[in-house]
């Protein structure tokens, strides 16, 4: 499936048939040239995601995004928009009270910080198994989602 991201050459690689949340990190890889090796991956878990309709994110995941892409990353916010606008792919969760009710529990109950929990949950809300991130510890399980950091050394 062609997509406004375009292909990477390596769309099998990260294959699931499991439902998937992205943290913002990795979109934002997917579109920032200075780590060419993480971009190349995050495009490639973004393109399957889509393909399969497997790929989850949330209300937070694009307000953090285009944050980060219109200061970090020098992006226009033009360009953000039409950028997000290929999210469009993917199931985006909206953040609900009840979701930061259950967000705060799990702050508490595994020690992170809110926004972590909310991603957590964010994540368990749109019934995905696998949440792909690179600031929780890869292969941490919490309750009914792992954790996968995609550019982990997996040696």
């Amino acid at each position: 499936m062609e997509t406004p991201m375009g292909k990477s050459g390596n769309e099998k690689k990260f294959m699931t048939s499991k439902n998937v949340f992205f943290d913002t990190n990795i979109l934002v890889y997917a579109f920032d040239k200075a780590d060419e090796k993480k971009q190349d991956i995050s495009k490639t878990l973004m393109l399957e995601a889509i393909e399969t309709g497997r790929g989850n994110i949330s209300t937070q995941v694009l307000q953090e995004f285009y944050v980060v892409a219109t200061t970090k990353l020098g992006i226009l916010p033009e360009l953000a928009l039409t950028t997000m606008d290929s999210f469009g792919y993917l199931n985006v969760i909206t953040i609900t009270p009840e979701m930061i009710r259950s967000a705060i529990k799990k702050q508490t109950k595994f020690v992170l910080s809110f926004w972590d929990a909310l991603i957590l949950q964010s994540a368990e809300s749109s019934l995905s198994s696998i949440l792909y991130t690179e600031d929780l510890n890869d292969g941490q399980k919490y309750d009914s989602i792992s954790v996968m950091n995609p550019f982990a050394n997996k040696q």
